[in-house]
């Protein structure tokens, strides 16, 4: 049970660590800010990362995401993932990647899954081996650590504090990660952390991947928060869009103060980069090229949320996908209970309304029968 600072109220919907409620953070949000900040700040130091964007006028510039870093002599960005070493930006790179991998049988369970060509029927037979689930083949799974987003709810806070441990030595060549697609791997599936912080990284091991795969079907897919450096999003999108990949936009709240208060980095680059993205839909809407998905955390993105997201995504082209993903608590919001159930219903409802033609409910097994009513 937690307590909003500002008024007072207590709530099985109120995040004891962040210590406001969804109202005062739209209403008064220059009062809420402080403790938001707070929250943050501690979060940051838990983690020993940059508390926030560096500003230096004599730093160097980093543009690869939202947060457009100045970094001072010996600081780490943002992300945690480049240093500025006697005036040189050093650490990950576009031939060196703090990664890990792994490989996931098909079908899996990917946030595109219910419409992606190697989980569902769609893509068969240009861009997927089966019509139908492709069973007996595999995706490659590769985890970017690092983030541009410092969300309180983080689904993978390990990637956190592997960062101050990640060396020279431990760092992943493109020609390696491709040396370990066989001929079962169907897919690479980018994620994270956020793969937006190393997108080089991931374009150039999915360029070499296609050349070496040329004549065998080979998916490759992002799932970001869409926080990138836009010339970079249509690098993605060109890649995701001739071999039968998508793009996944985690838009994880629609009010800016909202989404600073959860992620503590404003949503303007996310949403500007997601109507770019749209625009490039049109050009394979089967299987499709773009799917968005919002986390569902009660107390904090209710129908209001939802309802904003869903007008905005029908706006840029009804026939997107959008997945309404339950919650699990973790991280410094464990304190929270998992998605009531009825809260996923109206805000599919409410999604329908809005125009969406294809809507969905993930992680249904997480859905709680909790009472909700704000």
């Amino acid at each position: 049970m937690g307590k909003c600072n500002l008024c007072n109220k207590t709530s099985l919907f109120i995040s004891e660590y962040l210590g406001v409620c969804l109202n005062c953070i739209r209403q008064n949000f220059n009062k809420a800010k402080i403790y938001i900040q707070m929250a943050h700040e501690k979060s940051r130091k838990d983690f020993d990362l940059p508390i926030s964007p560096h500003r230096a006028k004599d730093g160097i510039s980093c543009n690869l995401c939202v947060n457009e870093c100045k970094i001072p002599e010996r600081e780490f960005g943002f992300c945690g993932l480049r240093r500025n070493l006697k005036g040189k930006i050093k650490g990950v790179s576009s031939k060196k990647g703090s990664l890990f991998f792994y490989f996931d049988g098909l079908p899996t369970n990917c946030v595109a899954s219910w419409v992606c060509a190697g989980c569902s029927d769609t893509g068969f037979p240009e861009f997927s081996y089966t019509k139908g689930p492709e069973y007996g083949y595999k995706n490659l799974a590769v985890f970017y650590n690092g983030c541009s987003f410092n969300c309180l709810f983080c689904q993978n806070e390990d990637h956190k504090r592997v960062l101050k441990y990640t060396t020279v030595e431990n760092f992943i060549s493109p020609e390696e990660l491709v040396e370990v697609i066989d001929d079962k791997t169907s897919c690479i599936c980018y994620f994270g952390g956020d793969p937006s912080c190393q997108l080089p990284h991931s374009i150039l091991t999915s360029k070499i991947a296609l050349r070496k795969r040329k004549n065998n079907i080979l998916r490759v897919c992002w799932e970001t928060n869409g926080s990138m450096n836009s010339d970079l999003l249509e690098e993605i999108l060109i890649l995701a869009l001739k071999s039968g990949g998508c793009v996944k936009f985690d838009l994880k709240a629609w009010t800016e103060e909202v989404h600073i208060a959860l992620c503590g980095v404003s949503n303007k680059r996310t949403l500007e980069n997601f109507f770019k993205a749209s625009l490039y839909f049109k050009k394979r809407e089967s299987p499709p090229l773009l799917i968005a998905s919002t986390l569902l955390i009660p107390g904090y993105i209710d129908e209001y949320e939802v309802e904003k997201i869903a007008n905005f995504i029908a706006e840029c082209d009804p026939n997107i996908p959008y997945s309404l993903l339950a919650f699990h608590p973790l991280l410094y919001m464990k304190d929270l209970p998992t998605t009531p159930y009825k809260l996923a219903v109206r805000c599919k409802e409410i999604a329908q309304k809005a125009g969406l033609k294809n809507v969905h409910i993930g992680n249904v097994h997480l859905l709680s029968s909790i009472e909700y009513d704000l």
